[in-house]
């Protein structure tokens, strides 16, 4: 139903799962472990997987704090798209790879829920795609010594709001891992 109706293709979006983005992280080896979960069936259904990889001077490119988790290898042919700002979409060549891929469907997982999965999701709705949170496949770390609320009950709130979203001619909606189905 995305307003991109020349996009018909559902890709996989892994945000940030990053060695010291995700090092203290809420449910840190269960998130990991579905996203490559995801990972696979994406690949095996012939989906794209996009990889965006964030930087900025608390995380250095280049350092071992930047590199992806071990647990989620790309392959060379998946792209990966550099950010310096919480929306994936910002200062980085992620629409030219989407819409190259015919991609008009994100269904978005990684960190921080918070920051960069909220910046990201809100930014694909609003440039038209339909943008599906899996819900058992984000996470942040714990910031509530500075007033936030503790890690479950962001991620807990994110997908209460997001699975409410609405927009003309595009959809919303949260699953979990297990429901995902990337057709088209």
């Amino acid at each position: 139903m995305t307003t991109l109706s020349e996009r018909p293709r559902t890709a996989l979006m892994v945000i940030d799962v990053q060695k010291g983005v995700v090092a203290g992280a809420h449910q840190r080896d269960t998130v990991v472990a579905n996203i490559a979960a995801l990972v696979d069936t994406a690949r095996a259904q012939g989906a794209p997987v996009v990889w965006v990889q964030h930087s900025d001077e608390g995380l250095e490119k280049g350092s071992e704090d930047w590199e992806y988790v071990a647990e989620l290898p790309r392959r060379e042919s998946e792209p990966l798209v550099h950010k310096t700002y919480g929306d994936s979409f910002e200062g980085t060549d992620l629409e030219e790879v989407l819409a190259t891929a015919g991609v008009g469907h994100l269904v978005v997982t990684g960190a921080q829920t918070d920051a960069c999965i909220r910046s990201t999701i809100h930014g694909a709705f609003v440039r038209g795609y339909d943008v599906t949170l899996v819900g058992d496949a984000h996470t942040t770390e714990d910031l509530s010594q500075w007033g936030a609320p503790p890690p479950g009950q962001v991620i807990a709130h994110t997908n209460l709001y997001w699975q409410e979203q609405s927009a003309p001619e595009r959809k919303a909606g949260v699953v979990e891992t297990k429901d995902v189905t990337f057709g088209g």
